[in-house]
C-alpha cells in the first residue's frame, strides 16, 4: 500500500480512515485491558482498571482527530485530473485543511507560481478573504513578502487564473526552490 502524503491528492479521505481505526484499535485494547483485570481479580477496583482509564488518552486524542477530520472531502477525481493536465508547470497541492486561530478550512487544491498563490476550496465553510489573509500572513512571517494571494470557490473561475498562471510559467520559468519554501510553508498550516 502507497502511503499518500500530506498534500498528495486522497489524503483526507486516507488520514481519515487511520485515524479511525487506530481509534477503534485504541478503545478495543482499552476495553480488553479493564475486561481481563475485572475477570482475574472478580473487582473493578484494580490496576487493571487503571491503566484502562489511562489507555483512554491517547485512544481519544485519535478519536478526536477523526472527529476534526469528518466533514473534509478530498478533492473530486475529475478536478484532480483537470487540474493536473492543465497546471503541469505549477506546484500543486492537494487536500488540505488549513487551521488559523479564527477557523479551520478546508482546501481542496492550491497552485504556486514565483510570486502567486492561488487555491481553491468547494467548502462553504473556507472564508476565501481570512484564508488569503492567513496565508499572505503567514508567508509575510516567514519572509515571502510580496507574495499574491487568492482563493476562490468558483472552480472554473480557479481553473481559469491556474491556466493563466501555467501560460505565463511556460514563457518565462518560476524559480522552483521559492515556489516549494512556499509549498511547505502552506502544508505546514495544514492539519
Amino acid at each position: 500500500m502507497i502511503k499518500i502524503e500530506k498534500g498528495q491528492p486522497g489524503y483526507i479521505k486516507a488520514r481519515k480512515i487511520r485515524y479511525l481505526i487506530w481509534s477503534i484499535a485504541e478503545f478495543g485494547i482499552v476495553i480488553a485491558v479493564v475486561l481481563l483485570g475485572y475477570f482475574q481479580t472478580g473487582t473493578k477496583m484494580n490496576l487493571f482498571t487503571i491503566l484502562g482509564v489511562l489507555g483512554c488518552l491517547p485512544a481519544s486524542k485519535m478519536l478526536v482527530e477523526f472527529i476534526t477530520m469528518a466533514p473534509h472531502r478530498s478533492i473530486e477525481a475529475q478536478k484532480y485530473k483537470e487540474l493536473e493536465d492543465k497546471a503541469r508547470l505549477l506546484i500543486r497541492i492537494y487536500d488540505l485543511v488549513i487551521t488559523s486561530r479564527e477557523k479551520v478550512m478546508p482546501v481542496d487544491a492550491v497552485v504556486i507560481s514565483g510570486h502567486v498563490v492561488c487555491g481553491y476550496s468547494s467548502s462553504e465553510r473556507t472564508d476565501e478573504q481570512i484564508l488569503a489573509r492567513h496565508i499572505k500572513n503567514t508567508l509575510k512571517d516567514n519572509h515571502y513578502d510580496k507574495m499574491t494571494v487568492k482563493v476562490f470557490h468558483d472552480y472554473h473561475a480557479f481553473l481559469a487564473r491556474a491556466e493563466g498562471m501555467n501560460n505565463m510559467a511556460s514563457v518565462q520559468p518560476p524559480d522552483h526552490r521559492q515556489g516549494n519554501a512556499v509549498k511547505s510553508i502552506i502544508l505546514n498550516l495544514s492539519m
